[in-house]
């Protein structure tokens, strides 16, 4: 059993003593929600986020109908961001999402509910559900708050996340590219041209994809692929090589007028 040890807390008592009589705080049991508000508020402008999260909640809990109330909400979240205690967050941000309808940083709100999940977002060659999750957050924004000011950074965060997906899915196609899976390195490098196809891995899945389709012994496909890339693709770096691979490729007409392979 721990003995009692008076002089660790007459050390302790002393430095809680010493805190608050140097942090210039005074907290008043009476204190109104608007200046609980604003103590809060200035806690959280000093950094003090755990202090400024204990009165958040005495406001949240006790004064659920005041105005000031979805502004504690959004405190309280953004407390948690500052401490990168990101799924927290998160947690929070829904709230006022899901609660707070009308109120004044649903929008604010919603974008740091996707951040939080971008935060949490690992490289790319790890799972990404926090990656998927910000996507949906994103979206949802885009669709909800289309007027915001907020809309070019969400989007911007928006792109790097597929940006992100459209890196896996790549690498997965090359990978099994190189091990000789071509039927499975087709299906990643069509699912990164059918939905990460704005992403600049769009441009070498097209002429990857011709390699593996010839691997299959399928020309015709391998020759669409290589048309597809310099037709979209026109100043595109792998230019050269895939209109020599096409020419290789691609049914040339003989003399006669008919088509030779």
């Amino acid at each position: 059993m721990m003995r009692f040890q008076p002089s660790r807390w007459i050390t302790l008592l002393l430095a809680v003593t010493t805190w608050w009589a140097c942090s210039g705080t005074k907290i008043k049991p009476t204190m109104t929600t608007e200046e609980r508000l604003a103590l809060a508020e200035k806690m959280f402008k000093d950094g003090d986020y755990l202090e400024a999260q204990t009165q958040l909640r005495i406001i949240i809990l006790n004064a659920p109908g005041s105005t000031a109330v979805d502004r504690a909400q959004f405190l309280l979240a953004e407390t948690h961001y500052k401490l990168k205690e990101y799924v927290q967050a998160a947690s929070e941000y829904e709230k006022l999402v899901r609660l707070y309808t009308r109120s004044e940083y649903l929008d604010e709100a919603q974008y740091k509910l996707g951040l939080c999940y971008y935060d949490l977002s690992p490289r790319s060659d790890l799972d990404q559900k926090y990656t998927l999750l910000a996507i949906d957050e994103f979206q949802k924004f885009l669709e909800d708050f289309a007027d915001s000011p907020l809309v070019p950074e969400v989007t911007g965060k928006l792109d790097a996340a597929r940006e992100k997906l459209a890196r896996k899915e790549y690498n997965t196609a090359m990978l099994y590219k190189r091990m000789g899976y071509f039927d499975s390195a087709l299906i990643s490098f069509d699912a990164v041209l059918n939905t990460y196809y704005d992403t600049r891995f769009a441009e070498e899945a097209l002429y990857y994809k011709a390699e593996a389709l010839l691997k299959l012994q399928r020309p015709l496909e391998a020759a669409a692929s290589l048309r597809a890339l310099l037709e979209k693709y026109p100043k595109s770096k792998l230019r050269e090589r895939a209109e020599t691979m096409l020419k290789k490729v691609e049914p040339q007409p003989s003399a006669d007028g008919s088509v030779k392979p």
